[in-house]
């Protein structure tokens, strides 16, 4: 309120006016919301000053003025501030001895003002202005706001009542109205208990003290319970259907909430059941993709094996020309190495020995890696020990054909013809292998790569498949490396071997071991033949298996889609079940609002009823009133009568008196 007061002074001021030190101090102290000026005699300027205030002012809800000595000016500007005001709800003017143009002002205040719900006018003669008084009426019927009125010991006559009785028939907002201690009297009372019937929410009237028989307070009271009850009941019936409505709608909400997760849930498992079979059509694309792919390399390996066939055939050819020529050259020289095969021979059974060893190692070995390389390793190791040992045996062929005599010149060079033909075929042959076998290692090594992936996208399932098979793997490469350094090693020592044996070996055994190696190289390229035809058995037995997985994935697939549609017809039954059951609470409702509709059928027939009933009784305590104002009046006659007949009987007996004898005997006083 501090704002309030300095807003206040500042007004005094630009109006050329001092401030009350009164309406100050009574500004320092005040609660929030409320403006208590009460006994405080406030000027025109000071009017004014709170005029102007007012119609700005949003905190006050509460303006108490009663006795404040207005005159009609301040009162003016006082009211023509509030009606602007928009948040004033009870206004205090008692005892401010309103007139006329209080009583206009306060008319123009109660159609402009839309939140004033309660107004105290105890204490004032607005109703001696009859004119006024009437605006007053007019505009208290075209008010909708106000709630509470309090007209007591305002001189309202029954001129006033009647014009009050209007503004009652037409207002639908008061709901208490106090006259008490008014001049109402017996017409005023008549008008109000007339127009009561056509006001609804008027639940409180007090006339005590109007001179207003017992019977009109009577049916007041009785209209002022009739409209209580009326106001109880239609507040219990606007309650009940506020709660019904309530409870509607929050039904209506919550199944609509249902349906809409309802829905939901099956949208998504729509959703879910197109984007597994999606990724179900991807996997089956890409297993088929694999299958066709394997298929590929199983028939380029079936194409490269007739071919390493073909090759071998050409092979062995070539080798059987070269034992024939090598017999012829044995032949030759049988009678030369006679000799030395006998110095030799020991030596040879101990190189032999060793050899056998060497090579028994070397098959264990072999087997060894066989059984735990996969199938890419084992082409490279063989195609390299294929590789060393023509390497080999063509130094030897290039040694042995340097120390031949000049008669094995012809065949050297046949040789050497022949040497070079094979190794530029054996050089195609094993560059093509190397390439096929890279291709082959790059193609595997993709496949492997890409079947890991897809196989890592599968069911949760083949993770322990997965991990087997790791362990599996992690314990080959462990195997594998054990192998390759015990291979490493025995090549050493062959190599060690092979250095002590070619210092003592001679030439024929050398032709010899050339033509057991060449032997060696085309058992060695059988063995790869046989290998890779074990390995394309194998292929195709992963192929077969795959096939295997690919239709228990279908298989799967299927039953899942039929899991699935089981689902959703359980879900389509709940649905229905849902939608019966909501259906039957729609029903429910429809029965209830019915039930509702009856019942203010009912209450509408009952109050016709009792509004007849009223009609009645109004009817019936008129003609008791015709006949009691009758009755009234024909006692007053006898009395008028009674008192002619005492004032007759009174002047003859003083004529009497005045002409008796007996007066003019009594002695003068």
């Amino acid at each position: 309120m501090e704002e309030f007061r300095h807003s206040y002074s500042r007004l005094c001021k630009e109006s050329g006016a001092e401030p009350q030190e009164t309406v100050l101090q009574q500004l320092q102290g005040l609660p929030r919301g409320r403006l208590d000026l009460a006994t405080q005699s406030l000027t025109v300027d000071t009017c004014r000053a709170l005029g102007e205030l007012l119609q700005k002012e949003t905190l006050l809800t509460q303006l108490t003025l009663s006795d404040c000595m207005l005159s009609e000016e301040g009162a003016t500007l006082l009211l023509q501030g509030l009606c602007a005001n928009t948040v004033v709800r009870f206004l205090d003017l008692k005892g401010n001895n309103l007139r006329a143009a209080g009583a206009e002002a306060l008319g123009k205040l109660l159609r402009q003002n839309k939140s004033i719900q309660s107004l105290t006018l105890e204490w004032n003669n607005m109703g001696a202005w009859e004119d006024a008084f009437a605006t007053f009426c007019r505009a208290l019927a075209d008010n909708g706001a106000l709630r509470q009125l309090d007209l007591r010991n305002n001189q309202i006559s029954h001129k006033g009542a009647e014009e009050l009785a209007l503004a009652l028939t037409r207002n639908t907002s008061l709901q208490q109205l106090d006259l008490r201690w008014n001049d109402i009297g017996l017409l005023g009372g008549r008008a109000l208990v007339n127009c009561l019937p056509r006001n609804k929410t008027l639940w409180r009237l007090e006339l005590a003290g109007n001179n207003v028989p017992g019977d009109i307070l009577r049916a007041v009271e009785q209209a002022m319970d009739h409209n209580r009850d009326r106001q109880t009941t239609f507040r219990e019936n606007q309650a009940r259907t506020h709660v019904l409505s309530k409870e509607v709608q929050h039904l209506q909400e919550e199944k609509s909430k249902q349906f809409l997760d309802l829905m939901e849930t099956i949208e998504k498992q729509r959703k879910e059941m197109a984007r597994s079979s999606r990724a179900s059509a991807i996997r089956v694309g890409q297993l088929q993709e694999a299958l066709n792919e394997r298929h590929s390399v199983i028939n380029a390996l079936k194409a490269k094996l007739q071919m390493a066939e073909a090759a071998l055939a050409l092979s062995e050819q070539k080798a059987q020309g070269l034992g024939e020529l090598l017999a012829t050259s044995e032949q030759e020289q049988r009678s030369l190495a006679q000799r030395q095969a006998k110095e030799h021979r020991l030596e040879q059974q101990e190189a032999a020995e060793r050899e056998s060893k060497l090579l028994r190692d070397l098959s264990a070995a072999n087997e060894k890696t066989l059984l735990l390389r996969n199938q890419v390793d084992e082409l490279e190791r063989k195609v390299g020990s294929q590789q060393e040992q023509l390497f080999l045996a063509r130094q030897e062929l290039t040694n042995t054909a340097a120390e031949l005599k000049t008669r094995a010149i012809q065949a050297e060079e046949r040789l050497e013809l022949e040497k070079k033909r094979s190794r530029q075929s054996l050089e195609d042959l094993e560059r093509l292998r190397a390439k096929e076998i890279e291709h082959l290692t790059r193609r595997l090594e993709e496949s492997e790569k890409a079947m890991q992936e897809r196989v890592q996208r599968l069911e949760a399932s083949r993770l322990s498949l997965e991990e087997e098979l790791s362990r599996v793997k992690a314990a080959a490469l462990s195997e594998r490396g054990q192998a390759e350094e015990e291979l490493i090693k025995a090549k050493n020592q062959v190599r060690l071997e092979e250095q002590r044996l070619a210092h003592l070996e001679e030439k024929l055994r050398l032709l010899a071991q050339a033509r057991d190696e060449a032997q060696s190289a085309c058992l060695q390229q059988r063995q790869t033949v046989a290998e890779a035809q074990a390995q394309a058995g194998q292929l195709g037995l992963q192929v077969e298996g795959l096939r295997r997985r690919l239709q228990e994935l279908q298989q799967e697939l299927s039953n899942k889609d039929q899991e699935k549609v089981a689902e959703v017809t359980r879900v389509r039954v709940e649905l229905q079940e849902q939608n019966g059951r909501l259906q039957a609470e729609l029903t429910a409702q429809e029965a209830l609002r019915e039930k509702v509709a009856a019942l203010e059928r009912q209450l509408k027939v009952i109050t016709g009823d009792h509004r007849e009933a009223l009609l009645d009784r109004e009817s019936e305590n008129a003609s008791l009133r015709e006949k009691l104002r009758l009755k009234e009046a024909e006692i007053a006659r006898i009395r008028e009568e009674e008192a002619q007949r005492a004032s007759f009987l009174q002047n003859a007996v003083l004529a009497y008196v005045q002409g008796s004898p007996l007066r003019a005997m009594s002695p003068q006083k």
